[in-house]
C-alpha cells in the first residue's frame, strides 16, 4: 500500500470527510485515518441519532393534540428498544455509505489511531505514513466531571446505548445537549429533571430564548433546578442520588446524564512531535485559513474550539480544499452569522447577535422588534405552546444583525431567513416581503 500521500486527514467525521472528498475531486492523493465508525460524532452519537429521537418525541406531542382535530387516538406504549434497533440499523447503513463514498473517490481509508512522529510522519498502528499536508479533524468527546461516583452516570454517548428508557432521569448541565435530551426523555414518559450550576439553561443564547424555553420546559413537566454544583453521585438500593456541594440531595434516579461540556480529541495525537501548538484546554488554534502554527498542518471542526457545529466543520473543510487545491486563494469560512438550531420542544432557531452582544457592539443604535403568539395549530388546544420571535436591528437603515425564534417550525423556517441576514437584509426589506398566510414565519415580515 502507498505510504506517502499529498494529503492525510486525521479524523473521519463530517469535517474531515468533507475536506478529503473535495480534495480527491481535485485529483489529490488522499488518505483518511479514523479509529471509530465513519461519520464521527454527528452520524454516530450526535445530530443524526438525536434527530431521530427528537422525531419520536415530536410524534408523542403531536398525538396529544390529535384529538383537538377530531381523531380518536389512544397510545398504549412506546417501544424504546425497537426504536433503538431501527435507529442503530439506520446509522450502520450510513457508515457503509460513507465508506463507499471514499472508495468511489479513491480515498484511502486507514482504520486506527493516528499519532505524529514528526511534522511529516504519522503512525497508524504499526505502520508509518508521510504526507505533504495534514488536516486534523478529530472532533471532541463528552466530559465526565471529576467527582466521586461520576462513573455511575452516563454521557450523551451513553444515552444512545440505552436499551430501555429510564423512568426517573436527571440531566446535569445547562447547554443544548442537556435540554435536547431532557425534551426527549420527558415526551416519551420519563420523570425528567435538569440540574444546572447557575441561573438557567442555554445561557449563551438570547435572553428571550432562555426565558421562553424555561417556561416551555416547566409547562411540559420538566423540573429545572438551579444553583446545583455536583459533589458526589451515589449508587443506592433505590437508584442514583446526586449530592450537591451545598449539601442538597437529589434523586433517586434510574439514570444520570452528564451534559457538562465537550473536550477536544487531541491528547493522543502527540502534537508536540510535530510542533503543533494547543491551548490550555487542548484545542488547536488556527488562523482564518484553518492553518495551525505549522505551515503544512491544518485543523478544522470541533478540535479547534470554534463553533462546534457539523455544517461549520463541513463548510470549513470544503473551503480549505478549494483554496489549497483548486486555485481559489481567498476561499475560507467566515465564522460569523452562522445559523443554528436547538432541537428542544419547541425548537429554537437563531442567527446573528444576541440583544446583549448587539448593544455591546452598537450601543444606542440598536432597536429590537419582538412578537409572541399562539400558533394556529393550538387553536383548539387547552395547553398551548407559544411562539416568540425577536429581530435585532442597528443603524438608520435598520440592518438586521440578529434573529431569534422559539416555536413549532423554527428549525425549518430559519434557513431562508439566515440567507437574507447573511446578505445584509434590512428591516424595511423584510417588511417589503409579502407574507405567506397563515404561517408562523409570516410574523418575521409583519413585525412592527
Amino acid at each position: 500500500m502507498t505510504t506517502h500521500f499529498d494529503l492525510l486527514v486525521i479524523g473521519g467525521g463530517s469535517g474531515g470527510l468533507a475536506h478529503a472528498q473535495r480534495a480527491a475531486e481535485y485529483g489529490i492523493k488522499v488518505a483518511v485515518v479514523e479509529s471509530g465508525p465513519l461519520g464521527g460524532t454527528c452520524v454516530n452519537v450526535g445530530c443524526v441519532p438525536k434527530k431521530i429521537m427528537w422525531y419520536s418525541a415530536h410524534h408523542a406531542h403531536q398525538m396529544k393534540h390529535a384529538g383537538d382535530f377530531g381523531f380518536d387516538v389512544s397510545v398504549n406504549s412506546h417501544d424504546w428498544a425497537d426504536l433503538k434497533k431501527k435507529r442503530d440499523a439506520y446509522i450502520h447503513r450510513l457508515n457503509g455509505i460513507y465508506e463507499a463514498n471514499l472508495d468511489r473517490r479513491d480515498v484511502i481509508y486507514l482504520e486506527g489511531h493516528a499519532s505524529f512522529i514528526d511534522d511529516k510522519t504519522v503512525a497508524v498502528g504499526d505502520k508509518q505514513y508521510t504526507a505533504d499536508r495534514f488536516v486534523i479533524a478529530t472532533g471532541g468527546f463528552p466530559i465526565v466531571p471529576r467527582i466521586h461516583g461520576a462513573e455511575h452516570g452516563i454521557t450523551s454517548d451513553g444515552f444512545f446505548e440505552l436499551e430501555e428508557r429510564p423512568q426517573r432521569v436527571a440531566l446535569v448541565g445547562s447547554g443544548y445537549i442537556s435540554v435536547e435530551l431532557a425534551g426527549v426523555f420527558n415526551a416519551l414518559g420519563s420523570d425528567t429533571t435538569v440540574l444546572v450550576r447557575k441561573g438557567g439553561v442555554v445561557r449563551s443564547f438570547d435572553k428571550m430564548l432562555r426565558t421562553e424555553l424555561e417556561l416551555a420546559m416547566h409547562q411540559s413537566g420538566i423540573d429545572l433546578i438551579t444553583g446545583v454544583v455536583p459533589h458526589e453521585l451515589k449508587k443506592t438500593d433505590n437508584g442514583l442520588q446526586l449530592i450537591a456541594e451545598d449539601g442538597r440531595e437529589f434523586g433517586e434516579y434510574d439514570a444520570v446524564v452528564w451534559a457538562v461540556g465537550r473536550a477536544p480529541n487531541s491528547e493522543a495525537l502527540d502534537l508536540d512531535n510535530a510542533g503543533v501548538e494547543m491551548n490550555g484546554y487542548g484545542f488547536i488554534p488556527t488562523d482564518d485559513w484553518q492553518k495551525t502554527n505549522v505551515d503544512h498542518i491544518f485543523a478544522l471542526g470541533d478540535v479547534t474550539g470554534r463553533d462546534a457545529l457539523t455544517p461549520v466543520a463541513i463548510a470549513a473543510g470544503r473551503r480549505l480544499a478549494d483554496r489549497l487545491y483548486n486555485n481559489m486563494p481567498e476561499r475560507r469560512l467566515e465564522y460569523h452569522t452562522i445559523p443554528t438550531v436547538i432541537f428542544t420542544h419547541p425548537p429554537i432557531g437563531t442567527v446573528g447577535l444576541t440583544e446583549e452582544k448587539a448593544r455591546e457592539q452598537y450601543g444606542a443604535q440598536v432597536k429590537v422588534y419582538e412578537t409572541r403568539f399562539n400558533p394556529m395549530v393550538y387553536a383548539f388546544s387547552e395547553n398551548k405552546v407559544p411562539t416568540a420571535m425577536k429581530l435585532i436591528v442597528t443603524g438608520a437603515e435598520e440592518k438586521i444583525v440578529g434573529c431569534h425564534i422559539i416555536g413549532d417550525g423554527a428549525d425549518e423556517m430559519l434557513q431562508g431567513f439566515a440567507v437574507a441576514i447573511r446578505m445584509g437584509a434590512t428591516k424595511a426589506q423584510f417588511d417589503d416581503t409579502v407574507a405567506i398566510h397563515p404561517t408562523s414565519s409570516e410574523e418575521l415580515v409583519t413585525m412592527r
